[in-house]
């Protein structure tokens, strides 16, 4: 048996793979002639049939701008829209649905917080971040800091790419006023132990904002438990539709935080003497929302939880299990990140070959992969890197499309080096 047909141990047999591939029917196309492999699932994930379903269901048969329109199909629409938002209330364990604010993504969701909590910094005081931070989590608070004097501060990362807890506990200080990081890296996959540094932040009065835009098509974040000030994530990658993401924020702070931007249902009332904000969640809701697309993220949340999670789970470390197996039949391949608690996540190198070059030998043969600097340039720079070529792999990924990986790997590296 051949190093690529050999078997994975672990058992995968409570987790129908095939059958869940039918729910994705973009997965059964040709690409350049060849049977899709798509394992670019970290920038953005593929659509069940249920989120396609429920999207096109609500433009036939319920479209209508919310909340002010007085008839039935403003009534359905506002049902469905204020039912998706207790949803997601219940996907991350919020203790009210007034805590959930629809934004565009991950990426406003922080902005939305870094400016609302700009009022409470000052020149010397000090954001916390990690050196595996997306862009997303570290621009914001850059922009914020220069507005205000206060300084971002790095913690560093291992080799390995786990988070350094040495650097970190010499780095939280009297300063710290906030803590961003994120709960799992787009680069390395690693998982970092987010409930230990939000309880350490917390023992110092600092606030705290989780970047889950990676963690939660992996696991269901439960915000009580871990007791954090922020937690936002986006649909797209949670195979929900493009265009709307969560945050969600503890209310006492969020009343307390200026609105983000005007007009629209973020109001109570207006008058040119003097405009009142609208209560929570509309407070922080300028404008008509993304109604549709919060119709589909409540649909792939109900997907993912009609699925057997703990099997859904085995099946992924299965896959990246097997990826790891297969390194070694790659001469020059090297991973970016050996963190032990990861999601499927790879990032790698090959020794004389650009991660650019690797992407598009790949593609022509079915074979979809992420290159480049994966909004993380700080890390690149740790690593020495320009950029990396990452597979990020799904629950509807197989054993089969791995190894299909790595024979292309495999190709690419005999005819090219």
């Amino acid at each position: 048996m051949s190093d690529l047909s050999m078997a994975n141990n672990t058992d995968t047999k409570a987790f129908d793979v095939e059958r869940i591939r039918r729910d994705f029917p973009i997965l059964a196309q040709e690409v350049n002639g060849k049977p899709l492999v798509y394992l670019d699932n970290g920038a953005s994930a593929q659509k069940p049939i249920a989120v396609l379903d429920a999207m096109d269901r609500y433009y036939r048969e319920m479209h209508s701008n919310v909340h002010r329109g007085a008839h039935t199909l403003g009534d359905r629409a506002t049902a469905a829209f204020e039912g998706a938002r207790e949803t997601v209330r219940s996907f991350v364990n919020a203790p009210s649905s007034r805590e959930i604010i629809w934004t565009r993504g991950t990426t406003e969701a922080i902005n939305l917080v870094a400016n609302g909590l700009a009022s409470r910094l000052k020149e010397g005081d000090e954001i916390l971040v990690s050196h595996m931070e997306h862009h997303a989590n570290i621009v914001p608070w850059q922009m914020v800091a220069e507005r205000t004097g206060a300084k971002v501060v790095p913690v560093q990362v291992t080799p390995e790419g786990e988070l350094d807890l040495e650097s970190f506990n010499n780095l939280l200080n009297e300063r710290t006023r906030i803590l961003a990081i994120t709960h799992v890296s787009n680069v390395l996959g690693t998982v970092n132990p987010i409930a230990s540094l939000i309880k350490q932040a917390k023992d110092q009065g600092v606030l705290t904002l989780i970047d889950g835009a990676q963690a939660v098509p992996h696991f269901k974040p439960d915000v009580q438990a871990l007791d954090c000030d922020f937690y936002v994530f986006s649909s797209h990658k949670l195979f929900g539709p493009t265009g709307i993401g969560v945050l969600y924020g503890r209310a006492e702070l969020l009343e307390q935080m200026p609105p983000y931007q005007g007009g629209g249902e973020m109001i109570e009332r207006v008058s040119f003497e003097r405009t009142t904000w609208n209560v929570l969640p509309y407070k922080f809701e300028a404008g008509t929302p993304a109604i549709a697309e919060a119709v589909g993220l409540a649909a792939a949340i109900r997907y993912l939880d009609s699925l057997d999670r703990k099997a859904m789970e085995a099946a992924e470390n299965a896959l990246l299990a097997r990826a790891n197996e297969l390194v070694s039949t790659v001469p020059g391949m090297e991973i970016i990140g050996t963190a032990a608690n990861k999601v499927p996540v790879m990032s790698f190198k090959i020794a004389g070959l650009h991660p650019s070059d690797i992407g598009t030998l790949l593609d022509q043969q079915g074979i979809a992969i992420r290159t480049g600097h994966h909004c993380a340039m700080p890390l690149m720079d740790f690593y020495g890197v320009p950029g990396t070529a990452r597979a990020s792999f799904a629950f509807y990924n197989t054993l089969e499309e791995v190894e299909q990986l790595f024979a292309g790997l495999q190709k690419i590296q005999r005819l090219f080096t």
